[in-house]
């Protein structure tokens, strides 16, 4: 163990980094400039980079594929710690991807049609980004989530208005971001203390994170049904009086 805190058999080349972590020597010098990502390790002329420096990578990365401009990938960086292990670095790459198992997939315009079974109108689109089965990408690209495409699009043919489908979308995402910070909330405090006093690896938590994540699902869709149950509840108890 050296100064650093690392072992030499956990320290990286440049050109090792790059294998690792599938970027480029200049990709990764701009965000050392940027303080994404701290500098290397000096060893006499030689920079030598950490198990931190891979985790910070993957994390930039994981933002970007989320569509998150350099500006907003510097802020959330910033959030982290300096001393933030790589196991904590993990549990913010594993609270990023994706909750549902069916991944959108990218598509024309075209092939948007030709999936929907006729041609959309703009007011389609419209309603269907809404309702979180579209999105547009800045390539002039659709992705789109196809599982629930063809019952979308049966909800448009009968006439659903798309004020209600943009009123709708407000509330889940007004509740969503409430809703996400108290998770995130209570896995930071409760959860994730655990398992670092334990030594968990920055695998073990991306797997805990996974198969949490569609219980989440399943005990938010209950939670809704109990809450919809109990508001019918209430109307039918207000109108009989």
């Amino acid at each position: 163990m050296d100064d650093s805190g690392e072992s030499p058999r956990e320290l990286l080349t440049l050109d090792e980094l790059t294998a690792r972590v599938g970027m480029s020597v200049r990709n990764i010098r701009f965000y050392t400039t940027k303080a994404l990502v701290p500098p290397p390790i000096r060893r006499g002329r030689s920079g030598y980079y950490s198990p931190d420096h891979v985790s910070r990578l993957e994390l930039v990365q994981e933002l970007q594929t989320h569509g998150f401009t350099l500006s907003a990938i510097e802020k959330y960086m910033a959030r982290i710690p300096p001393a933030a292990t790589p196991e904590d670095i993990a549990l913010h790459r594993a609270m990023l991807t994706p909750w549902q198992a069916d991944l959108p997939v990218e598509m024309s315009r075209a092939e948007l049609d030709t999936r929907a079974g006729r041609t959309l109108t703009d007011d389609d689109i419209t309603t269907l980004s809404a309702l979180g089965i579209v999105f547009a990408t800045k390539r002039g690209r659709y992705e789109v989530a196809v599982s629930q495409l063809s019952v979308s699009v049966g909800l448009l043919d009968l006439g659903f208005p798309p004020e209600a489908a943009l009123a709708a979308a407000e509330v889940y995402a007004e509740h969503g971001r409430q809703l996400a910070k108290e998770l995130n909330e209570l896995f930071r405090t409760m959860v994730w203390p655990v398992y670092r006093e334990s030594g968990a690896s920055s695998d073990t938590i991306r797997e805990v994170v996974e198969r949490l994540k569609p219980l989440s699902i399943a005990s938010l869709v209950s939670a809704y049904e109990a809450a919809m149950d109990e508001t019918r509840r209430e109307d039918i108890a207000r109108r009989a009086r």
